[in-house]
Formats: C-alpha cells, structure tokens, sequence
C-alpha cells in the first residue's frame, strides 16, 4: 500500500498515514464541503490496512483546532473502526492532541474517549504556543 500524505487546506486537516509504521497523524481545521468526500478514501484506506496488516500496533495522532459536526462524524467513524480492530486483539493507541486552554477540544476529546474500551485513547494535553 502506497501511503496517504494530505496537505492541508483552509477547510481540511493535514493527513499522513505511513502504513509501514502504523502511525496516522491529522492535524488542523476539518470543515470541508464534502466531508464524507474528504474522509471516505481514509476510511477506507485504513479498513484495507487493517484487513492486509492484522497483527501491525496502530497509532493515531489526532491534534485538531477546530471540526465540525460532519468530520466529528467522519472522526468517530475511523475510532469505531479502530476499537473493533482493537477487541480483536490489535494494539491500538489514539492520542489526542489538544491545547490547554481550548476547553472545547478537550471535552471533544473526552467524549471520544467514552467510546473506548479495547484501544487506548490517551489525552494529551499540550501548552498553548507563547
């Protein structure tokens, strides 16, 4: 599989998926018009890595400064797909990257957090830039 590298837009995260690693990172703004056009191939590119790679750890860096409500759907689609991978016995971390005095973020990132039980989801909290 080739990987996945998208720069980002004014409306769209940066997304770069090394599927040699296992590690995705998105970071940025999500207000796309077409979210389900945006996320869609992702979606589907880590369902194919998942099936090819079974037993690979996976590791997803989430550090998002805004969304809206379509890629908060878009986002709880890929950590669905990531927690089943998950009860099945793959090692799953999601680390969540926000800033500290960005209240929204973290309670975004709390929310997400109830939906896990086999992944790790891990709240990383950083300083806001001077």
């Amino acid at each position: 599989m080739e990987n996945i590298r998208i720069d980002p837009t004014d409306r769209s995260p940066l997304v770069d998926f090394d599927f040699e690693t296992g590690r995705l990172r998105m970071e940025g703004e999500s207000y796309p018009e077409d979210s389900a056009a945006f996320f869609g191939p992702l979606l589907t590119a880590v369902r194919a890595w998942l099936t090819e790679h079974p037993a690979q750890p996976a590791t997803v860096d989430v550090a998002m400064s805004y969304f809206n409500s379509s890629s908060a759907k878009a986002l709880m689609n890929l950590f669905k797909v990531l927690e089943e991978a998950a009860a099945q016995g793959r090692p799953v971390i999601v680390n969540w990257h926000y800033v500290t005095d960005d209240d929204t973020m973290e309670e975004f990132g709390e929310d997400f957090a109830l939906d896990f039980n086999a992944a790790t989801f891990r709240m990383c909290p950083a300083d806001p830039a001077p």
